[in-house]
Parts: structure tokens; C-alpha cells; sequence
């Protein structure tokens, strides 16, 4: 979730196909066979019911459809902001219908795997109105980067605008390219802001700490830098990294201890769930489970122990896209595990966290790229499917 487990707002937070997890070696996926436990009923009045693979424990319904769907979050009165990569943000409540397309959303460079990404409120939100946005943005000589905007949401019965965006962070250096920003975004319980920083196919920046690609960013909620991130005192870019060694991490989350999650896709396979430390280095490019797509081999991250270890991979991959940890009694035995979205895979990838470590009990296989995962108000799982025509489902225990 985005703003974590501890909140009691109702706020919340292309690759391969499926195969195995491990942590120091990989072990055969569960089936998808465990019962989630009965819960209160929940209204699914807006929804379709739709048949899914497999006999999971959850019942789905579809609401609405978008293109390119990326991201949602949930406003204080239970509607749904939805994001398209495309470069438009529309509202849709709960009984699937959609608003028109909000206004003031900032340009963005689309296309590969760029254009509008995360959108998630401030902690303050119902006072302030604050609204995050995360894309890639163009720049000179055919370059881009992520970069991520703050400003404030303004409601109407149509739909809204984002009014006084102000760019609060861009990659560095920009680079050329399309692939491999990041750019989730996740508030922590003691109200700083994390970004994470994908390394832009570039393979060497996730190790240069000139650069911010290829990191974990920690910010203040202006887009200041706090005075006690681990390399503030080098300043510069430096000042705002947290970890490094990261290569596309697409999912960002905080468990409710505070411990704070991401998942990233491997090159080829080893993708990975990692607990992210301030100052520690995962690895890559010098070491994964995975290898170069053109077949060069990368060691294996036991062959360098003084780098941090995931506390979960998968070989083959899952294409993790997204990652959510449950806090809710709907689904009473799953309060505290993790939820990834599987894109390569189209599986809803069940996950115990055990921290530092974790690993995979349940996969769901979907029968669609499943971009993001999100906790409902009400205990409910929403999921975004990817692409054009990606639909919002909600699960809900099966009756």
C-alpha cells in the first residue's frame, strides 16, 4: 500500500512468463489451492462478475475498462483516481462509471515503457489537497527521465484539475531511451516520500552515485532533502539516494512495522522482492539471478556476499509489476503478506514476508498482464489489468 498499513485513512496503496521463487535458491511455486477465510460481505453492486483460471479463493467482478491503465488510489470518499500511461487521469466510482479526463495533468514523453505512471495523495490530503504524479518526462537531444510533480486537486461533479503542478524531483542524468524508469511512489509512516529510480537499460548508472538512476530516492513531502538520508553529507544528487543497486523496480511498499519493500524485474529472470535498507546495495548489474538478455552470464548474488541478497527471486520470471501488502480483516489470514502483479506471468502473486525475509505461498493465475494491486477501503483486493482495454477488478471473498 502506499501510505502503508498504519494509516486508518482510506487511502491505500515486459517480460517473461511464470516459473519458481527462491531465496537462496529457488523452490517450486505453490498451487493455487489455499482457502482465504470468510469474510463480511462487501458490495460488488457495480461490478460484473467475471470467470477467472483455476479455482481461486476470491470472486471477481470487472468495473470499468481503460487504456493503458498504470496506477489508482483511492480518494477519502471511496472513487478510484486511475492513471493511463498514456497521459490522462479520469475518476471512476463504484459502480464503474468514469469521469472525463481531469484537467492540468503535466506533459509526458509516451512511448516503450514511458509516459503518466503513479499517482498517489499526501498524508494530509483531506486538508491539503496535495496530489503526487509520477512519468517520464522529455528532454534535450532526445533524452528523458521520470520525474515527479506535486500540486493540488481540485473536485468538480465532472471530474477536476490538478492546479500549481511543480516538478519536485527528475532523474539525473536523462538519458536516451525508453525503458526502465520506475517511478512508483510511496509516503512512509513518518511522512517522507520514496521514489524509486529504475537504471534506464543502462546497466551501470544503478552503481555511479553521481546518478540517480538505478536507486531508491527518500525525500522530504516538498521535495527537500532530509538531513538524515545516509549520503547526505557528499550533497548534490547523492544527498537523495537511499539504497542503490536497483535495476526497474515497479513496485514500492511499506509492511506495517515500517519495513519497506520493492520488487524490480531481473534481466533475464531473477526477478526479485528485495528489504530495502538505507545505504545497502542490491547488486545489479554485478551480480543477479538472471542474465543479459543477449545471453551474457551476470554472477549469481551469492558469489558476492558483502552485495544484499533479494529476500525473494524468481527464475523463470514473474514481471512484477506492482506490489501491495494486505492490512485488512476481509481476508483475516492474509493481514501482512504481499501482493504482486505479475505482467510476463498474468498472475496475481501471493507472497509471506517475514522480514528480512519472504516467500511465495500462493500464485493466481489471472489470464491477463496484471499492471497494478491495490488494498480497497473496504479490506477488497483491485487489480489493473494492463493494455489497452485493461480492466479494474475487485476480489472478494468467495460466497
Amino acid at each position: 500500500m502506499k501510505h502503508g498499513i498504519w494509516t486508518l485513512a482510506a487511502l491505500t496503496l515486459a517480460a517473461c512468463g511464470g516459473g519458481s521463487t527462491g531465496t537462496a535458491a529457488p523452490v517450486a511455486a505453490a498451487a493455487a489451492t489455499d482457502e482465504a477465510p470468510a469474510g463480511p460481505s462487501v458490495d460488488v453492486s457495480g461490478g460484473d462478475k467475471i470467470r477467472l483460471p483455476g479455482k481461486p479463493p476470491f470472486d471477481a467482478y470487472a468495473f470499468a475498462e481503460f487504456n493503458e491503465p498504470w496506477a489508482m488510489e483511492f480518494l477519502p470518499d471511496g472513487r478510484l483516481l486511475i492513471t493511463e500511461q498514456g497521459g490522462q487521469v479520469l475518476i471512476v466510482d463504484m459502480q464503474g462509471n468514469k469521469s472525463e479526463p481531469l484537467a492540468g495533468v503535466p506533459d509526458v514523453d509516451y512511448g516503450g515503457q514511458g509516459g503518466l505512471g503513479d499517482i498517489v495523495l499526501h498524508p494530509d490530503f483531506e486538508t491539503n489537497g496535495i496530489v503526487y504524479l509520477s512519468y517520464a518526462e522529455a528532454g534535450d537531444g532526445n533524452t528523458r527521465g521520470a520525474a515527479v510533480s506535486r500540486g493540488t486537486l481540485r473536485l468538480t461533479p465532472e471530474g477536476g484539475s490538478f492546479e500549481g503542478l511543480e516538478v519536485i524531483w527528475r532523474q539525473v542524468p536523462k538519458v536516451t531511451g525508453r525503458g526502465h524508469y520506475g517511478h512508483r511512489i510511496a509516503f512512509a509512516p513518518d511522512g517522507h516520500l520514496f521514489i524509486s529510480s529504475g537504471e534506464r537499460q543502462k546497466f551501470d548508472p544503478s552503481q555511479d552515485m553521481s546518478s540517480t538512476m538505478g536507486k531508491m530516492i527518500r525525500l522530504n513531502d516538498d521535495g527537500s532533502v532530509p538531513e538524515d538520508n545516509p549520503f547526505y553529507s557528499e550533497g548534490g544528487e547523492t544527498a537523495k539516494i537511499w539504497s542503490l543497486g536497483h535495476r526497474n523496480p515497479l513496485g514500492l511498499a511499506f509492511d506495517g512495522e515500517g519495513n519497506l519493500w520493492n520488487t524490480e524485474m531481473g534481466p533475464r529472470h531473477g526477478d526479485e522482492l528485495n528489504f530495502v535498507l538505507p545505504r545497502n546495495n542490491y547488486g545489479y548489474p554485478l551480480v543477479s539471478n538472471g542474465d543479459h538478455y543477449n545471453g551474457d552470464q551476470i554472477p549469481d548474488h551469492d558469489t558476492r556476499p558483502e552485495l544484499d541478497a533479494p529476500a525473494a527471486y524468481w527464475v523463470p520470471a514473474i514481471s512484477p509489476g506492482s506490489l501491495m501488502i494486505y492490512g485488512d480483516d476481509l481476508f483475516a489470514d492474509w493481514n501482512g503478506d504481499a501482493f504482486i502483479g505479475g505482467l510476463g506471468s498474468k498472475a496475481l502473486v501471493h507472497v509471506e514476508l517475514d522480514a528480512p525475509n519472504a516467500k511465495e505461498l500462493t500464485r493466481y493465475p489471472m489470464g491477463k498482464r496484471i499492471r497494478a494491486v491495490e488494498q480497497g477501503p473496504d479490506g477488497a483486493i483491485w487489480l489493473l489489468e494492463d493494455d489497452e482495454g485493461g480492466r479494474l477488478l475487485k476480489l472478494v471473498p468467495k460466497r
